[in-house]
């Protein structure tokens, strides 16, 4: 795990103010998506279908972690530097960690009833699953507007591009170094995901241009396949909604 850094309103030597943080609209949409479409794969599970539950309960567990991840790095490494930068945007960073306390909390309520869930299939227990996910997807909707008004711009102002990319970093190093507590191909689904947040006009711009050639490869050669398996599994009878 990161150790969190102290605050410093001085940039490392040899760097300049000014970064590029729009990946982090393509994050927003994957996580406005993944919790839109949460509830509804909850409630299209039959009542006893243990085998499809279990199938929908893997990808909302993935869901959740990845949620915690994505704040986590946020709490760790972005706060500090955007007060101690940029003292006018206290007030935002404040409401921004309110927030994510709070998406903590609803997720500590609703985590506790994914695995009696799964076991049961119970549409009781799924009823109540999908509703306390589409509240906290109307909270989150919201938190990720406010991130994006008040916060991206600061963010590019007062952050070197070196330091906005130790997020993406972190991010990549939590998920190779957890991936084995998940079942399903963790590195996949998150390019994969990625690729459908890009508007279609864009994404083989988009794709040239920020995945490593090496990485397009791999990509074509086994984790596509692996990304398209995983959407399958998650729409078997029909065609998976688009993000853009």
């Amino acid at each position: 795990m990161a150790v969190k850094l102290p605050s410093s309103g001085a940039l490392p030597a040899g760097q300049s103010p000014g970064c590029d943080p729009s990946g982090l609209i393509l994050v927003h949409r994957i996580f406005r998506w993944m919790y839109s479409q949460l509830p509804m794969l909850i409630r299209e599970v039959a009542p006893e279908d243990l085998v499809r539950a279990e199938t929908v309960g893997v990808y909302a567990k993935l869901y959740f972690d990845a949620l915690h991840l994505h704040h986590e790095t946020e709490d760790l490494m972005l706060w500090d530097r955007l007060t101690a930068r940029e003292p006018g945007c206290a007030a935002h960073v404040d409401r921004m960690k309110a927030q994510h306390r709070d998406v903590a909390e609803r997720l500590g309520r609703i985590e506790p009833q994914l695995a009696p869930w799964v076991a049961t299939a119970d549409p009781g227990r799924r009823d109540a699953l999908a509703r306390d996910i589409e509240s906290l997807h109307d909270t989150l909707v919201v938190h990720l507007d406010q991130e994006e008004d008040d916060i991206m711009p600061v963010a590019g102002a007062v952050m070197s591009q070196q330091e906005w990319d130790e997020l993406e970093t972190h991010t990549r190093a939590e998920l190779t170094a957890r991936r084995k507590e998940w079942p399903r191909d963790v590195m996949s689904l998150q390019l994969g995901l990625l690729l459908a947040s890009v508007p279609p006009s864009e994404r083989d711009e988009w794709y040239r241009t920020n995945v490593p050639a090496p990485v397009r490869l791999l990509y074509l050669l086994l984790l596509k396949r692996r990304y398209d398996s995983a959407m399958r599994e998650l729409y078997p009878t029909g065609a998976v909604p688009p993000m853009v």
